[in-house]
């Protein structure tokens, strides 16, 4: 009979479930919102970027950061920081409607304000998920630590993918403030059930270092384990591809597949349906394949995946296997969260980790250009909608080499053997 996962954790998955449902109603606000505003282009993008950026420039700090306060504290201080940031732009949304559109960059305060709370709350999630991440060893036994991830990623793929965004739609139907004040809610309630948990969550007293020591230190770890050093620059790689395939799938479901919005939602809802089943059956595909067969496996779906969608002529088997990565990643997730949880040494489990996410959301800007030049270079030599397959056969290669170089040192008997110090 498996150990409970203990009477802190579900405080923990009730935090994560309330504080994802307002990303996921993010998800469609922020952008919404800037589109209300203006209707130019990079205006709006920029909304985005400045929610993204901070995990490109704040992660290995944010690394050092957690290693060095107790986490609970820094994950109840993220949320109350981000409860007060949305409440003051809600507050600042209702008092500036009606807005007007303009065509250019806009000059508006209110933009200025939207693009400020996106760029502070993207700083505040860097440092929440961080702590949180590193919070649960503390609460869970060890050999429950899949499971428990797995239920995680579970709950925040249902609410960040399949309802937060929904809700949003609704909400913002009746008043745009609606969406940013549900979501300020959100994490209010997400920092009161995280302030229930009980326990000590301060690292262990050590002698403190100077700042670019103490990153090193991070680094240093991870880069030396070989097995830690594989997974991360693989992850960067997969995350890369993901984001390539994910944007150049617009056009293509557009052009190609002739599919209208709604369509295209409703293809989307694959990530969400797989990724739940992924999260809940991870400790369990875990334990009947061995992790190392389980991380072989995604590889191959993943590649599949992204050759399917190349050669695909109709929405149905891209959604079967967008459903199938889906469920696969979640498995990966549970397998490689797990494995640095109970592997790296509490003290540096931080920064480790902050390092080990530089590298998988780093690589993502460069899928995201990649996706856009392949398509550019494939339109100079052939037909556009033959060139909007370029990113998936780009991709697809990509996976494929990844599959083949990593194989060996992703086997049952590698990870079971792996040394970490």
């Amino acid at each position: 009979m498996p150990k409970p996962l203990g009477k802190n954790y579900p405080l923990l998955w009730a935090a994560s479930a309330i504080a994802n449902l307002g990303d996921g109603i993010g998800i469609i606000a922020w952008p919404w919102l800037a589109s209300l505003i203006t209707r130019d282009p990079v205006a709006i993008a920029l909304v985005a970027v400045a929610l993204r950026l901070p995990w490109l420039l704040f992660s290995l700090p944010a690394g050092v950061i957690t290693d060095r306060f107790d986490r609970r504290k820094l994950v109840i201080s993220m949320d109350l920081f981000r409860f007060v940031a949305l409440a003051f732009l809600a507050w600042a949304v209702w008092n500036a409607i009606p807005i007007g559109l303009t065509a250019g960059f806009p000059t508006a305060p209110l933009y200025w304000i939207l693009l400020f709370s996106a760029l502070i709350i993207g700083f505040a999630e860097v440092l929440r998920d961080n702590a949180a991440q590193t919070l649960m060893p503390a609460i869970v036994p060890t050999e429950r630590l899949e499971a428990a991830n797995g239920r995680m990623w579970s709950i925040e793929v249902l609410m960040n993918s399949l309802i937060g965004p929904p809700v949003a739609g609704f909400i913002i139907a009746v008043a745009v403030p609606f969406a940013f004040l549900f979501n300020c809610l959100g994490f209010g309630f997400s920092a009161i059930l995280i302030f229930a948990i009980r326990g000590d969550f301060k690292p262990k007293p050590r002698d403190r270092k100077p700042w670019k020591t103490e990153l090193s230190e991070g680094f240093a770890f991870l880069w030396r384990n070989a097995l830690l050093r594989n997974l991360a620059l693989c992850l960067g790689i997969m995350n890369a591809t993901y984001h390539m395939m994910t944007i150049g799938l617009i056009l293509f479901a557009q052009d190609v597949l002739n599919l209208s919005a709604p369509q295209f939602g409703l293809l989307l809802t694959a990530d969400a349906f797989g990724g739940i089943l992924g999260g809940i059956f991870a400790e369990k595909v875990t334990r009947q394949l061995g992790a190392g067969l389980a991380l072989r496996i995604t590889l191959i779906v993943l590649s599949a995946q992204i050759a399917v969608v190349a050669v695909a002529n109709h929405a149905a088997p891209i959604w079967v296997m967008m459903a199938a990565a889906s469920f696969v990643s979640m498995v990966w997730n549970s397998i490689t969260v797990s494995l640095r949880q109970r592997h790296i040494p509490e003290h540096l489990l931080g920064r480790v980790n902050s390092v080990y996410r530089f590298f998988g959301w780093g690589m993502m800007p460069l899928g995201l250009i990649a996706s856009g030049l392949s398509v550019k270079l494939a339109e100079v030599f052939l037909l556009h909608d033959l060139a909007l397959r370029a990113p998936f056969v780009l991709g697809a290669a990509m996976m494929t080499l990844l599959t083949v170089a990593i194989w060996r040192h992703l086997s049952n008997d590698v990870l079971k053997q792996a040394k970490f110090s």
